[in-house]
């Protein structure tokens, strides 16, 4: 049942995208923004960043729990609301809507119109980015949000149904508004934070395996062994580093935030990014999910003969 119910979110997610309106994470994130101009202040802040990841995260989690367990006599509404929840946390398709028309304004030369949608994607300054500089950023978010959006998704999915997949959502979404090291959100959002990075844990390493079985194997574990530990994310260095040497792209290097130039390490082979690769790391993002799908339901049938086998 959980791999069909699986295979059901991703669908919907791939046919519909994300609701233009009415998006339940658009209502979390305003609910989240009330809760940091709240609680964000005096000296307290670590503990005050612990009681809102708490407010924001566990209520709605509970809630899901809640609906899903009175529903338990009815399988089928039970089962709805599973994917349901699955496919409102899921970003795959979004993840394609955003990345690629950066490809398309690329390909024909309009920086100013890729720059424009490579800043609604990446917190970096894009402003006066050049043609390489924002193929390289789109690529870098489409492999990072892979695990974010997608993957760390479906594992947390499969783990605990949909009220996971909510939950490992919501976490990742407060992590991105307050995981910064900056003096307003360095103290407060390190729960967030933290949380982000216990419920990756596993997740970004799938996802960093299904990377490097995907791609280019041996430079993609290369990069994932050697170059992954000098990431400033534990969990981010082996998703961005895989997926870098599996499309034996050059990623890393200087960035510039809020104006300031930051020299990250290197990530990947040799090979400079060109606009069509944007295209490239969307499919092995794509193909990742598919291979993802495989595995859980063959997984499932092989379990589902077990008895057979037995008796």
């Amino acid at each position: 049942m959980a791999a069909a119910l699986m295979v059901a979110g991703v669908a919907l997610d791939l046919l519909l995208g994300e609701a233009r309106r009415w998006h339940p994470l658009v209502g979390f994130g305003r609910w989240a923004d009330v809760l940091e101009r709240t609680l964000n202040r005096g000296t307290w802040r670590n503990l005050s960043g612990v009681l809102s990841w708490m407010l924001a995260v566990m209520p709605l989690t509970m809630l899901a729990y809640g609906l899903i367990a009175s529903l338990d006599h009815d399988t089928v509404a039970a089962a709805c609301l599973h994917a349901g929840l699955l496919y409102f946390s899921l970003g795959l398709r979004s993840l394609y809507d955003h990345a690629m028309p950066i490809q398309t304004a690329l390909l024909k030369d309009d920086l100013p119109t890729a720059r424009t949608a490579t800043a609604c994607i990446v917190s970096r300054d894009t402003a006066h980015e050049d043609a390489t500089g924002l193929a390289k950023a789109g690529i870098e978010s489409l492999l990072e949000n892979g695990n974010d959006a997608v993957f760390g998704t479906l594992f947390w999915f499969m783990v605990a149904g949909g009220p996971g997949a909510l939950l490992f959502r919501l976490t990742n979404t407060l992590d991105a508004m307050w995981g910064y090291r900056t003096a307003r959100y360095h103290a407060f959002g390190w729960a967030a934070a933290r949380a982000d990075d216990l419920l990756n844990t596993i997740p970004a390493r799938l996802t960093a395996l299904s990377y490097t079985l995907l791609g280019n194997t041996r430079l993609a574990w290369q990069c994932w062994v050697h170059q992954a530990p000098s990431w400033s994310s534990p969990n981010a260095g082996p998703v961005m580093a895989a997926g870098a040497g599996a499309l034996e792209l050059a990623l890393g290097g200087a960035a510039t935030y809020n104006g300031v130039i930051e020299q990250r390490p290197a990530l990947g082979g040799t090979r400079v990014v060109v606009a069509a690769d944007i295209g490239r790391a969307w499919k092995l993002v794509r193909n990742t999910t598919f291979l993802w799908l495989i595995v859980v339901v063959v997984s499932a049938a092989i379990y589902a003969l077990i008895p057979a086998a037995i008796y």
